[in-house]
């Protein structure tokens, strides 16, 4: 365990043990078993077909007599599938996971958003999803681990209009470059940073990385912008408290990558712009840190790279914590 490595100053190793990797595990292959993947492919067998569901499509793999493969995509789903998988019909018919109810043990929660055009995914889901749940319940897998904070694994979602938002001292927001806000999202952001919330914001990467228009750095300043129009997004160094809130992060040049090219660019939002005060929104650019928390329980991205993805996660859980 990591309690173990820390205590005799080693390398905190990530197992599988540490990960989920979805709703059936690492090695089931029968009936009715959920493939590890991002899209949550179930596979079932029936009359000898092979049935695998990827939330709007349906592709079975038929077995022909010579030992051959066919493959059949049925596209055409009724409303009630759709519905089993979150989707109606509209912009924003996703459906999150039920939120547990506030019993005062921390609770790590995701923003959800209506996205700016270009900020859906295949089978229409918004772009604040991207790793839903399973990358922070991965973080908070490894949290209890490391610490007494003895929070919840689910994970619970809010908007920035929501008065529950301030039940959550720290709260977790992506792929900014489609964000948007209301008049009311925006004064519910900035009434929660000024009295004490911390944002963390990951998995942003700039315009055009999905080979299509939009995202990039520009549309989420001007709408941080909306929230607070005097910001000013610093450089955060090696040397700032955030990164010795519990490991020592000493170099941010060479930052592991899960799958983004170049090096990760890590800015900040302190209170009145003033390094010295608060740091009230950490923000990981041109970078998916929470990639690795995501793919950790299926052996895609070496130990040791996980771990530092990992410590970066705990590092800002802390100080939100504690600041």
């Amino acid at each position: 365990m990591w309690k173990q490595c820390i205590h005799f100053g080693e390398e905190p190793k990530i197992s599988r043990q540490n990960a989920d990797v979805g709703s059936s595990g690492l090695d089931q292959r029968r009936p009715g078993a959920t493939f590890p993947g991002a899209l949550g492919v179930k596979a079932t067998r029936s009359n000898g077909f092979h049935v695998r569901q990827y939330h709007r499509t349906i592709v079975m793999v038929i077995r022909t007599r010579r030992g051959g493969l066919s493959m059949l995509v049925l596209v055409a789903m009724s409303g009630a599938a759709l519905a089993q998988f979150g989707f109606g019909g509209s912009r924003d018919a996703y459906r999150p996971l039920p939120n547990i109810p506030y019993d005062g043990r921390f609770t790590f929660v995701r923003v959800r958003y209506n996205p700016a055009p270009g900020g859906y995914w295949p089978g229409r889901r918004p772009s604040w999803i991207h790793g839903y749940p399973l990358a922070e319940r991965n973080l908070m897998k490894i949290m209890n681990e490391v610490s007494f904070l003895n929070g919840h694994e689910e994970i619970n979602t809010v908007t920035l209009d929501d008065p529950e938002l301030f039940k959550y001292p720290i709260a977790y927001i992506i792929e900014v470059g489609w964000w948007t806000v209301t008049e009311r999202e925006a004064a519910g952001l900035r009434a929660y940073l000024q009295k004490g919330g911390f944002l963390f914001v990951d998995d942003f990467k700039p315009p055009g990385w999905r080979g299509l228009p939009g995202g990039g750095w520009e549309p989420f300043a001007e709408t941080m912008r909306r929230v607070l129009p005097d910001v000013q997004f610093l450089d955060m160094v090696p040397s700032d408290p955030v990164f010795h809130a519990f490991f020592e992060i000493n170099d941010l040049d060479q930052f592991p990558q899960a799958y983004v090219a170049g090096n990760p660019i890590f800015k900040g939002i302190f209170e009145d712009n003033d390094r010295s005060k608060r740091l009230m929104a950490i923000i990981n650019y041109n970078t998916d840190v929470s990639q690795f928390w995501e793919w950790s329980g299926r052996g895609l991205r070496p130990f040791d790279q996980t771990n530092e993805a990992y410590k970066l996660g705990v590092n800002y859980l802390i100080y939100g914590l504690t600041h």
